[in-house]
């Protein structure tokens, strides 16, 4: 009973934790982008958009 909570407190940000993962991976199934930055002045922007694809603005 001690460790009630501490135990409970775990549990709520385990909770939030999972749904900031599960938002995460909602948008990238959707194909947004995770910085919404513009990306012409990424030094990344090649491993998000693949040759051929426009960088988002």
């Amino acid at each position: 009973m001690e460790y009630l909570g501490t135990v409970a407190v775990l549990i709520v940000i385990g909770a939030i934790v999972f749904g900031i993962i599960m938002s995460i991976v909602k948008d990238k199934k959707k194909g947004k982008s995770s910085c919404g930055c513009n990306c012409g002045c990424c030094p990344n922007s090649s491993l998000c958009h693949g040759k051929g694809q426009k960088s988002q603005k």
